[in-house]
């Protein structure tokens, strides 16, 4: 498990190219795209031809949030010498979770099919979601609806297991997930553990904040893909907030930039 306190003594410096501090603070206009359901935006840096591509799905717990909620993630990547893809997807009440797994799984065979034309390599996608984001990721991801995906950034959730979470509560969800879990009968389905060692995942990267049940949930679904044989890279971020273990990512010094970006080279090299 990797732990914050290690990497604080880590600079982030010593993994980006020179000038990137600065570099990843200035970005052209994304080009917008339409994939059918909703839209997507894709940053490329000049002359990209062939670079691994993060594609980043947004949280606001299913219902709230856009593709333009991405903080410093897309200059910091670019400067990195990633593509960075950010999508919308259909909310709630209009478009239930099932709904919203299957607009990332178009967005993402989009992604696959046209990012050569900006510059980016297909067979080196890896998949990001933070919140809801991180939920759709590994749903879609674990039941093999990312075909070909590189690897997964899973960025705090509690809803990797609903029947467990609801069991872990007494019986019941939160508002906030029983919102978008409304029916029992669809929880096994929705829970990305319910795909675990059905097929070969590719590697995951899976981070969670202070909240002690995010570190329950993350630690259990961690333990469940090793046993599958997935290679899992677990982050400590118990000294983040739920927000700020996203809004952080592509800061300067911050230890789970460091983390995810050690994470993604070894993955697309």
């Amino acid at each position: 498990m990797i732990d914050r306190r290690h990497f604080v003594l880590v600079s982030v410096a010593a993994l980006l190219p020179t000038g990137a501090q600065t570099a990843w603070r200035l970005r052209r206009p994304p080009q917008t795209l339409d994939y059918g359901p909703a839209k997507l935006d894709v940053s490329a840096r000049d002359g990209a031809k062939g670079d691994p591509v993060v594609l980043f799905i947004h949280g606001g717990a299913w219902r709230l949030g856009n593709r333009n909620n991405v903080n410093a993630k897309p200059g910091f990547l670019l400067a990195n010498g990633f593509l960075f893809v950010s999508i919308d997807y259909r909310m709630l009440p209009k478009a239930d979770v099932a709904t919203q797994a299957s607009d990332v799984e178009k967005a993402y065979a989009y992604v696959r099919a046209n990012i050569a034309k900006y510059g980016g390599d297909p067979d080196r996608i890896v998949v990001m979601g933070h919140s809801a984001g991180c939920h759709l990721a590994a749903l879609t991801g674990f039941r093999g609806g990312l075909p070909g995906a590189a690897g997964l950034v899973l960025d705090d959730t509690e809803a990797y297991d609903i029947e467990a979470l609801a069991k872990a509560q007494g019986g019941t969800l939160r508002p906030i997930y029983a919102q978008a879990f409304s029916d029992p009968s669809q929880w096994r389905a929705l829970s990305p553990a319910t795909y675990i060692g059905k097929d070969k995942q590719p590697p995951v990267f899976i981070a969670y904040s202070n909240a002690p049940i995010r570190a329950a949930v993350a630690r259990d679904l961690a333990d469940r893909l090793r046993a599958g044989g997935t290679k899992v890279t677990l982050f400590d971020g118990s000294a983040y907030s739920h927000m700020a273990i996203n809004r952080r990512v592509g800061e300067d010094g911050d230890a789970l930039t460091a983390a995810v970006m050690a994470f993604l080279k070894a993955t697309v090299a």
